[in-house]
């Protein structure tokens, strides 16, 4: 693999030993954070500057508080500096794992013949989901496309405190400063892992009618920053493209690079054919691209990855697989050999369809109906050892209450660049949720730490 060195991005601090004994807020650990601490950090103005830092972009604010109202939390969730060492090192795992010539065979034998195409490019905004608990964090599934990193580029940026007892969080204004250039640097690390020195012209942002994505302010985004860096850069549905003389074409103009949105991962559908055919001629560079789901997002790598004598066979290192044994849930395919057995275990087990995404049509094994358990046999779920979210208590018009919270890690090449919380109520993550919404991360040292 080339060596790559992309911009990477933590929105984690260090507390300070005289914070730790302030008198009016608890904030010993993470956990006593996240129960005692109802501060409202997030200014709104501040996050307007930073979505319309830049005039083409002027009223995005006021769409997403009209038609999004629950896309941003008002607080931040804390997570232990322990817990944010475990997700870095167990993605950089994951990753090494994924490359190893066994597990990648296993992995592209069942996939869509186009996965097995592999230009160069690793795949841009990958996301790593967890849930935490008293054993770390658990890998809940790997995402690739995964949504919001600019978003909450902008909302860390945006927050402030409201108490003396977290001073510490938020003392340094620069702290969160090189994302955005780690961002667009990591795209065009995809573009020299193809194309090498040749000239770079223009992107392409393609999802499926893409003006009514829940993550369409986001498409605004990335659309700046590429602008900002001279390329052209347009929103597209697939059915907009073209495949003609070799050349991938929107509105008669070759293509360069197309940012790949869309959740037909294997871009089997209709719409996407001219994409298809010019992924597999090699004549776009796509990212993140059909190669990247196989090998990692597709569910049923978490069969693999919870397996550790497999593992093993395949030459994954002991600290690799003890790393995995410890942080990647057991997975098993739902069969109907297994079926008696899988229904008895159901209220210890969490099933996903394997090709899934967005939580869509994924059900907690407690709330099973023998209708909805008839689908998923008929389907093709896994079914993963069910591990709770971890709970954030934040106030309601003027009421304590207990909101879910999972943790997204978004990486490139193994690195993560940022950690960001959904925080919601309900079986699965939402954005409809009071209170709820993405939410920045702060990383608390445990006492000792420098």
């Amino acid at each position: 693999m080339p060596e790559v060195v992309p911009g990477t991005f933590l929105f984690c601090d260090v507390m300070t030993p005289a914070l730790l004994t302030a008198p009016k807020l608890n904030t010993s650990s993470a956990e006593a954070l996240n129960r005692d601490c109802f501060c409202r950090t997030l200014n709104r103005e501040r996050l307007r500057e930073q979505l319309e830092h830049d005039p083409s972009l002027q009223g995005l604010m006021d769409n997403i508080s009209q038609t999004r109202p629950y896309l941003f939390s008002s607080t931040v969730v804390f997570l232990s500096g322990q817990m944010q060492r475990q997700i870095c090192a167990t993605v950089a795992a994951i990753e090494r794992v994924a490359a190893l010539p066994g597990y990648q065979a296993q992995a592209l034998a069942r996939a869509d013949g186009i996965a097995r195409r592999a230009w160069g490019p690793l795949g841009v905004c990958m996301g790593y989901d967890f849930h935490l608990n008293a054993h770390g964090p658990q890998l809940i599934e790997i995402n690739t496309n995964a949504g919001g990193l600019l978003l909450n580029a902008a909302l860390a940026r945006a927050q402030e405190t409201c108490c003396d007892e977290l001073d510490w969080a938020f003392s340094s204004p620069t702290r969160r400063d090189t994302l955005r250039q780690g961002v667009f640097d990591m795209f065009a690390t995809e573009w020299r892992l193809q194309r090498g020195d040749a000239p770079w012209r223009n992107v392409l942002i393609v999802d499926s009618t893409p003006d009514s994505q829940y993550l369409a302010p986001e498409f605004e985004l990335f659309r700046q920053l590429f602008t900002q860096h001279g390329l052209q850069t347009h929103i597209a549905d697939p059915g907009e493209l073209h495949w003609q003389g070799g050349q991938l074409l929107y509105q008669g103009t070759p293509v360069d690079m197309v940012y790949n949105r869309l959740t037909d991962f294997y871009l089997q559908e209709p719409a996407q054919l001219a994409l298809r055919l010019a992924h597999e001629a090699g004549a776009v560079v796509l990212t993140p691209h059909p190669r990247a789901h196989a090998l990692l997002a597709d569910k049923r790598n978490l069969i693999a990855l919870s397996q550790d004598e497999q593992l093993a066979a395949w030459g994954a290192s002991a600290a690799d697989r003890q790393l995995l044994g410890q942080n990647v849930p057991s997975t098993r395919l739902v069969t109907q050999a297994h079926a008696e057995a899988l229904w008895a275990q159901r209220r210890e087990l969490f099933f996903k369809p394997v090709a899934g995404y967005g939580a869509k049509a994924a059900y907690r094994g407690d709330k099973l109906t023998r209708r909805v358990w008839s689908d998923i046999l008929a389907g093709d779920f896994v079914a993963q050892a069910l591990v709770p979210p971890s709970a954030r208590m934040v106030e309601v018009d003027g009421v304590p209450t207990d909101l879910k919270f999972d943790i997204r890690a978004y990486t490139y090449a193994g690195q993560v660049q940022l950690l960001a919380a959904r925080m919601y109520t309900g079986q699965t993550t939402n954005f409809r949720t009071l209170g709820g919404g993405f939410a920045p991360v702060i990383a608390v040292p445990e006492l000792g730490e420098p």
